[in-house]
């Protein structure tokens, strides 16, 4: 079976193209943001955000040469500021909610940012495009921040279809994937 971030990138690889702009707005290790630059290639573009500079520092060791990536040291709500005057269309968005493994386990994303940005994202996606947002109930925080991403998504207009893929025999709360299609 496959993890909700392993599902999150067989999704995206069956839509992306070369020539794409795509967004990772949770960096993180560098593992979404590489697979992203691999996807869309040399002419398209990706443009990652993490607050934290070692998740930026190990993801620019990660991507190599792969000159079509931009990383913003700044929180994912910003990402509107950081477009500013450019006309983007995205054609996907992810999002690998919680905290950087490894460091500081009270660094991490939050409802109220993470709503922010999914608000900002949805206004850009191109017809068709996708955003995943891996999500994290198990973990101090991200249960709350859980329940308020999914309670948002399953409010959204037509415009929008949503997808839940969730392993549903754990014994404990395991990660879920929410899917969002831009119809029209």
């Amino acid at each position: 079976m496959l993890r909700a971030t392993e599902m999150a990138q067989l999704l995206l690889r069956q839509r992306l193209k070369e020539g794409d702009v795509v967004v990772d707005a949770t960096v993180g290790n560098g593992h979404d943001t590489l697979f992203l630059a691999d996807q869309v290639g040399p002419t398209g573009q990706v443009i990652g955000f993490d607050v934290q500079k070692a998740a930026l520092e190990h993801t620019t060791a990660r991507l190599g040469e792969r000159l079509h990536v931009r990383l913003v040291h700044a929180g994912h709500e910003t990402l509107a500021a950081h477009l500013d005057g450019e006309t983007v269309r995205l054609a996907a968005a992810m999002f690998n909610l919680g905290y950087l493994p490894g460091t500081d386990k009270t660094v991490m994303t939050g409802s109220e940012t993470t709503l922010a940005a999914v608000q900002q994202i949805l206004a850009l996606l191109s017809v068709g495009g996708l955003m995943t947002i891996v999500l994290y109930p198990g973990h101090a925080g991200g249960g709350e921040e859980a329940r308020n991403v999914l309670a948002f998504a399953q409010n959204l207009e037509d415009d929008f279809a949503v997808s839940r893929y969730q392993r549903i025999n754990s014994r404990k709360p395991a990660p879920d994937l929410l899917v969002v299609e831009r119809r029209r």
